[in-house]
């Protein structure tokens, strides 16, 4: 007697030019090479066996290949591409949060379908933290990102890497259908408040001062500091011969500036002192004109008189 599991894996099944199989999932670090694989991390596409393309190059299959993986344990999917067809038989290796999605642990199943998907339109996503508002440029960051990806799907849970650092986004809507193909698309992107983000309380605004009469009557008595306005004293004790002038100067005579409070922000005002114009009084014709050498000359010897 023989048995029917004579294999190792699975043999791919093709239904009506769809490519339909299972496979053992693993993360890229269980993957066996001297090369690094920590870019597959950075996107949303997943390494598959040679046999796959085998398969698949026979088939009516439109390009880019894209692939539909469905956790039926957990009732989860998500939408994929392609990297490599250089895994093991059986086995396909997922970036970390793809797992994470599907609920997978390291060689649990998951079930593989070609699919064919629209090109994307819009989509808009939630950070799963505020760090995520501290990039300067978060829209082109994203789109950088994006392009080691070939579809979204409405519900997943994206990781992006930015200056060594994981940022976490949830896909909470896609345009025109919930699983869309975002390669060579023009597609408008949109954020939402990150999770756990809480606005900053906006201080009460002050009144405007310009409404409420101020009381100025403080201004006039408060004369500040006035120059010798004190009296005299002398070394041997003696009063001062002059005496202080009895009136004193009244706080009302002098002048002191009062602040404008009728003043706004952006507006510059020159306040200029105005002189008052002398008026020049027109000298009288009959009255007397100035003569040059008119007057009478002085000698410093008498000179003697003349018989």
């Amino acid at each position: 007697m023989f048995s029917f599991n004579m294999f190792d894996h699975p043999i791919p099944r093709v239904f009506q030019n769809r490519f339909s199989t299972q496979y053992r999932c693993f993360s890229v670090s269980m993957l066996a090479g001297p090369n690094d694989r920590s870019d597959v991390e950075k996107g949303g596409k997943i390494i598959m066996p040679p046999s796959a393309l085998d398969q698949l190059s026979r088939l009516n299959i439109t390009y880019p290949m894209l692939f539909k993986l469905t956790n039926k344990n957990s009732d989860r999917m998500t939408h994929c591409g392609v990297l490599e067809f250089v895994a093991d038989e059986g086995i396909c290796y997922l970036p970390h949060w793809m797992m994470q999605n599907l609920l997978l642990e390291e060689g649990g199943l998951v079930q593989v379908e070609s699919v064919n998907l629209q090109v994307a339109t819009y989509s808009k996503f939630q950070p799963q933290s505020p760090d995520f508002l501290d990039i300067t440029n978060p829209k082109a960051v994203l789109e950088n990102a994006l392009r080691n990806f070939a579809c979204l799907t409405t519900g997943d849970v994206i990781a992006i890497n930015y200056n060594e650092k994981i940022y976490e986004l949830r896909v909470m809507e896609t345009k025109p259908d919930k699983a869309v193909s975002i390669i060579e698309c023009d597609m408008n992107v949109d954020f939402d408040a990150p999770l756990g983000y809480k606005e900053p309380e906006r201080s009460a605004q002050h009144e405007d001062t310009t409404d409420v009469e101020a009381d100025h009557s403080g201004y006039v008595s408060d004369v500040g500091f006035r120059a010798f306005s004190g009296s005299g004293n002398r070394l041997d004790g003696k009063k001062k011969g002059v005496e202080p002038s009895p009136s004193p100067i009244k706080p009302g005579d002098i002048r002191r500036g009062i602040p404008n409070y009728d003043f706004k922000i952006g507006r510059i005002t020159f306040i200029r002192n105005s002189r008052p114009l002398v008026k020049k009084v027109e000298e009288d014709e009959s009255g007397s004109r100035f003569i040059a050498f008119s007057g009478e000359g002085q000698s410093l010897r008498k000179k003697g008189r003349k018989p």
